[in-house]
């Protein structure tokens, strides 16, 4: 109020492309002759293609996700404004328990400083304040069932559920990514592809996939699983997720943790 410029922000801009509207009509009409003390921020989902009629009018500018190795880098250097240091168990825990998400790791690196204090926050300080032991993250349960350790796999279920956030839905999720990463390598080595990590490297750096660890890392464990299914067993574990996903999102006759353990159990198979 009283500033000498504002800011206005309309989000979801991608959906006015898809049919004509007035509304359409009018944003178009605007940006040939904007407001000279307005910013104008039009917001299009993650993957969607700007209306071309828009973008002639406007400056686009992409902002994708940063890159899975660059975020343990990104929390040391917001700790840094916090004047919080971390020891480096410490920064692996807490990526591997928040994600990618920088939001949430910025609201975690506030907590960890008013903690913390003077001293060097440890790992036992990220279990104490996001719930999460060490050997017990959403990623030591995908490891153990993509490496086929169906009981480790199954011991972790309850331990991730009672995180906080967490849903079945929220563990199968990876578990189909990672299966479908699974099933990449392992019809390259079927073709007899001479180095399987290297081809799935490539793929990664192409389609940079959101939600992923350092895709070096995600790629050597790609090819490595593969080695350990055929390619029938992971159609078959896809279509046993797939069903997981379903029951997660449509009944009330058993839990999250029934499905979610049922499901692991079942890749051993």
């Amino acid at each position: 109020m009283l500033a000498d410029r504002r800011a206005v922000v309309l989000r979801g801009v991608d959906q006015l492309g898809k049919r004509k509207s007035k509304l359409r009509d009018e944003l178009i009409r605007y940006l040939g002759a904007p407001n000279p003390t307005t910013v104008l921020v039009l917001v299009s989902a993650a993957g969607e293609d700007p209306d071309p009629e828009v973008a002639r009018r406007a400056t686009s500018v992409a902002l994708g996700a940063l890159e899975p190795e660059r975020v343990p880098r990104w929390v040391a250097h917001h700790s840094t404004k916090l004047k919080l240091t971390l020891e480096p168990d410490a920064v692996e825990l807490l990526v591997a328990a928040v994600g990618n998400n920088l939001s949430a790791l910025a609201q975690e690196l506030e907590k960890l400083a008013s903690l913390a204090g003077d001293r060097p926050a440890t790992a036992a300080d990220v279990s104490a304040l996001v719930g999460v032991r060490r050997g017990e993250t959403i990623h030591d349960l995908v490891d153990a069932a993509l490496e086929r350790r169906a009981a480790r796999a199954a011991q972790l279920v309850e331990p991730v559920l009672e995180q906080a956030g967490m849903s079945g839905v929220k563990i199968v999720t990876p578990l189909g990514t990672h299966l479908v990463g699974t099933a990449l390598a392992r019809a390259e080595r079927d073709r007899g592809t001479a180095r399987v990590e290297d081809a799935i490297l490539r793929q990664l750096l192409a389609a940079r996939p959101y939600g992923l660890r350092g895709y070096k890392e995600e790629a050597a464990r790609w090819a490595r699983w593969s080695t350990l299914w055929t390619a029938p067993e992971l159609s078959a574990a896809l279509r046993a997720t797939l069903a997981a996903d379903r029951a997660l999102k449509g009944t009330t006759v058993t839990n999250d943790g029934g499905i979610v353990t049922q499901l692991v159990l079942s890749y051993a198979a």
